[in-house]
């Protein structure tokens, strides 16, 4: 199985229990540490899922890793990859 990609927006905003029920399931996972400068993925391929956390920003703010990323989830509803949002990753 593929990973499932898990976006990082803030230090204080991890996956913390999913991660844990994903091991479990030995299902692999792969953190994009969006605070910490991780570019995000120009494309899906390899990708499983894609679980967006949450944090203390807007989708609305004018950040650099807001429109890749939106694009990015354009990309895995297109190709029927399963998308979860927490919180700012909801919006």
């Amino acid at each position: 199985m593929h990973p499932v990609l898990i976006f990082r927006h803030s230090p204080t905003e991890g996956p913390g229990y999913f991660t844990t029920f994903l091991d479990r399931h030995g299902i692999p996972w792969q953190l994009v540490r969006i605070d910490a400068g991780d570019a995000v993925p120009e494309n899906l391929n390899g990708v499983s899922g894609v679980c967006l956390m949450g944090g203390p920003m807007s989708v609305n703010d004018d950040l650099p890793w807001i429109e890749p990323e939106l694009a990015l989830i354009r990309q895995a509803v297109a190709a029927d990859i399963p998308v979860i949002g927490h919180c700012l990753g909801g919006q």
